[in-house]
């Protein structure tokens, strides 16, 4: 079992920054891509980032150039760094992680966090 937890969360300005962390127990953390999801009201949960076991790194268009995704294997810690934020930004976001083929979609996560909730005012 895997057990997620996700904190930063917040209410910012639009052009503000946040960072959040996703602090995860349990075994196969070290060995599995964490992704990075979110879901704002009436829509899909969307894909925002995904970082593999080696570091590579890939990210929806909506949020590339803005958003950064890192891991420290030893804290056992995803980071989702947010830059530039915009309204549309706003969204809970949840890290997940799993052993699917496509990184992208959620169907291939096994393991999901509670979300944290990201306001971003204009």
């Amino acid at each position: 079992q895997v057990q997620l937890v996700e904190s930063g969360g917040g209410l910012v300005q639009a052009g503000g920054s946040l960072r959040l962390s996703c602090a995860a127990s349990g075994r196969t953390f070290s060995f599995a891509p964490m992704g990075w999801f979110r879901q704002a009201p009436g829509k899909e949960r969307e894909f925002v980032a995904v970082i593999s076991a080696g570091g590579i790194t890939a990210y929806a268009n909506s949020v590339k150039g803005r958003f950064a995704v890192s891991r420290d294997s030893a804290k056992n810690t995803v980071y989702l760094q947010m830059n530039s934020l915009k309204p549309e930004d706003t969204a809970v976001y949840y890290c997940a992680t799993g052993r699917g083929l496509t990184p992208s979609s959620a169907s291939a996560y096994d393991y999901w966090g509670q979300g944290t909730q990201v306001t971003v005012s204009s």
